[in-house]
């Protein structure tokens, strides 16, 4: 993966990367171009850490556990939690330059609108390629709620639910919404070329699966959200068809909604 003077490769096999890695080194030099040792970083992404030894000049490169390309933080357990505990730190921090404009006494609908496309934007930056647990989702969540409450002046310590929160500024929990459905819009564009991102979302490889005797429910997949909708199959099908598409993700991939009963005294 490339953009501008970043460039990322990708290997399965050590050796394999030192090859890519010599190729690009002596090519560039034709050009008058070198490979600065210092910035480029070498990641692991496996359930079993171990450095990976990739030389340049002589030189060994440094094996770092994460690492910030075109804004978002890969991991080398190949999660996203990282990432989104670092989006919530820049919203939360985003809002507080603004605080005094979300806070005046401007029209609520103006106030909600200038939330969601300078503030809760920063949140979902990159979130397209994001496999959520439920802890992340739940994670993910409390940004909407927080920029609610400071909007409205709520302190925690006024033991406000979330639900009349909600209630005063006539919003649902919508940023999962929001992300399922700018996913489903990219997978969808994906899905319809035969190209290199394709095989690595369906995740077809080659061979049997290593038996390492960790227990516990398989990982969630990028795919996973969709597939519980539909078959894999139907998707490919569907992904041709804008209007299906759009039909099947689009107003089907409704706000959260949260209903909550009150018991009330009716007197007659």
């Amino acid at each position: 993966m490339k953009y501008a003077d970043d460039l990322v490769l990708l290997a399965k096999e050590e050796k394999v990367l030192q090859d890519i890695i010599d190729k690009i080194t002596e090519i560039g030099r034709c050009y008058g171009m070198e490979m600065n040792v210092e910035k480029t970083k070498v990641i692991r992404i496996s359930r079993q850490q171990f450095p990976v030894k990739i030389m340049i000049d002589q030189k060994q490169l440094e094996n770092v556990q994460s690492f910030k390309y075109l804004g978002s933080i890969l991991t080398n357990d190949g999660r996203c939690t990282c990432e989104i505990q670092c989006r919530i730190a820049m919203t939360k921090a985003a809002f507080n330059k603004k605080r005094a404009l979300f806070t005046r006494t401007l029209d609520l609908e103006l106030r909600k609108k200038l939330v969601k496309c300078y503030i809760l934007s920063i949140a979902t930056y990159g979130a397209e390629t994001w496999t959520l647990r439920g802890v992340d989702q739940k994670h993910q969540e409390s940004p909407e709620m927080w920029c609610w409450r400071r909007m409205e002046k709520i302190s925690w310590t006024d033991h406000v639910r979330n639900a009349d929160v909600l209630l005063r500024v006539k919003e649902q929990r919508n940023i999962l919404h929001e992300m399922r459905k700018r996913r489903a819009n990219w997978i969808r564009h994906i899905l319809c070329r035969n190209c290199l991102l394709q095989r690595v979302i369906e995740g077809k490889i080659q061979g049997g699966t290593e038996v390492t005797g960790r227990r516990g429910r398989t990982r969630r997949k990028l795919l996973d959200d969709l597939k519980e909708r539909r078959r894999y199959s139907h998707l490919k099908e569907e992904a041709l068809d804008r209007t299906m598409w759009r039909a099947r993700f689009g107003k089907g991939f409704g706000p959260v909604v949260r209903q909550t009963t009150r018991m009330t005294q009716c007197t007659h």
